[in-house]
């Protein structure tokens, strides 16, 4: 049976000391050896599993002769971002975990497959793209995450005329900000928008929807809005400490990383504070890209503290495994119940309780419960909280009408529609806090709900 081709990556000893890809990406010889592995299904299930529904035989099968310019040519006909999801997507809780190969062996790497083909065109020259006649029709695009730049792309492809709105200096929402270079490079998510701004979408940068303009304003003045805005609001446990200097969220200290460039300090003189004992509270990919982000910029050592065990960690697999190469130290089965106060408010260090499995709660894992007495300290000097977020709810400010849960995402039907006729909405603004691919997929079936709409 044929064996997967396994990816190339920097050493771990090497990548901890740089903040370049750590998956370096298959060879020609590696992809087409790869693609020959795919059994050609007449029902094949792993499409079933692609949030954008990206036929996956028929680019693989193009691969398998070497026709990586048609190969790309079918992946974009529903995926506008092959280059982001080929790096960041789950593709083995996706398609891969669909992949009837898989049942005995490994699934094929469709991930790595639509990588290649998304950077071999990057490298070949990407083709100018298709558009239809102006309808005449304008759009809002709130938020140039993945559901937003989905969205944008699709609807600036029917011909209508496309605007994005992005609250930050730079276009990409969470891939710009909260995924680090070394999982995916900034270079690739700009040559992303550009291809949107090809398409004829303007990008308005450093525009604050429930600021600068209401959510009403943009009503009255396009025919359709899609709300894309994610899910920056950080969370906290509401414990003692969490006010001390050093203590991040997530989203601050990977924004600062990653936006504001501090990783190449000092050409980018971003403040940020540099720990000795770095503690992440969190198992996500988040976790991971913030423990990994502070080990690189020169921490002695990061810890994960997760209250539950290694099986019930929620970050992708892949990710885990390099963290724990890279020297991530994991702390599970444990807890943070307050943070201790150092000279002039900085921590200096992290009480813990520990935590054993109890019954399955709503989610279907089973729940951490604290061992009494169980209490200890954790060396610390920086704190930083990956726990989730939510919407903020700033776009709401101005707006009559838009209906929000009490979790503060937006309320939307079947097809993308809020509460508020002609406005969409999707990914993490909806969802709370999920993947790339499927906000993509939200961003995909709003667009079309928009059509729908403006054809009528």
């Amino acid at each position: 049976m044929s064996i997967t081709q396994e990816m190339p990556e920097q050493p771990a000893e090497v990548r901890i000391h740089n903040f370049e890809e750590v998956a370096l990406g298959y060879t020609e010889e590696q992809a087409i050896l790869e693609a020959e592995r795919c059994l050609e299904c007449k029902k094949p299930k792993c499409v079933e599993g692609c949030p954008v529904n990206i036929d996956i035989p028929g680019f693989i099968s193009s691969m398998k002769e070497g026709k990586f310019g048609e190969a790309i040519d079918v992946i974009k006909r529903t995926n506008t971002l092959p280059a982001v999801c080929g790096r960041v997507c789950p593709q083995e809780e996706q398609c891969e975990q669909l992949c009837i190969l898989g049942k005995k062996s490994e699934p094929i790497s469709i991930g790595r497959l639509e990588r290649f083909c998304a950077d071999r065109e990057r490298e070949a020259g990407v083709k100018d793209p298709v558009v239809a006649e102006p309808t005449g029709k304008k759009v809002a695009i709130v938020g140039t995450g993945p559901a937003g730049l989905t969205a944008a792309s699709d609807l600036a492809k029917a011909g209508h005329s496309v605007t994005m709105f992005e609250a930050l200096h730079e276009a990409g929402g969470v891939l710009i900000y909260g995924i680090p270079e070394f999982r995916l490079p900034k270079a690739i998510v700009k040559e992303e928008v550009e291809y949107i701004i090809k398409l004829g979408a303007e990008l308005k940068v450093d525009y604050v929807i429930g600021r600068i303009k209401t959510l009403d304003q943009l009503e009255d003045e396009f025919d359709a809005v899609f709300l894309g805005t994610g899910a920056g609001l950080p969370k906290f446990m509401g414990i003692e400490g969490e006010n001390l200097n050093g203590v991040y969220s997530a989203n601050e200290f990977l924004t600062r990383v990653n936006l504001m460039k501090a990783y190449r300090f000092p050409e980018y003189d971003t403040p940020i504070k540099r720990g000795s004992n770095v503690i992440v509270v969190g198992g996500g990919n988040v976790a991971m890209d913030a423990a990994r982000s502070a080990l690189r910029l020169g921490a002695d050592e990061v810890s994960i503290v997760y209250r539950r065990s290694d099986d019930e960690l929620p970050a992708r697999r892949e990710e885990i495994e390099h963290a724990k190469e890279e020297g991530i130290v994991f702390r599970l089965l444990a807890n943070p119940v307050r943070i201790l106060e150092g000279e002039n408010m900085t921590v200096n260090g992290v009480e813990c309780i520990k935590m054993e499995l109890g019954e399955p709660d709503d989610s279907g894992r089973r729940r951490p419960v604290a061992v009494e007495g169980s209490e200890h300290v954790v060396d610390a000097d920086i704190v930083i909280m990956a726990i989730g977020t939510s919407p903020n709810p700033i776009i709401f400010d101005g707006s009559k009408g838009l209906e929000v849960t009490p979790w503060g995402t937006i309320v939307v039907n079947e097809a993308g529609m809020t509460s508020l006729e002609g406005v969409c909405a999707g990914g993490d603004a909806v969802t709370g806090a999920a993947t790339v691919i499927s906000a993509m997929g939200a961003g995909k079936q709003a667009a079309q709900t928009i059509n729908d709409y403006l054809s009528k």
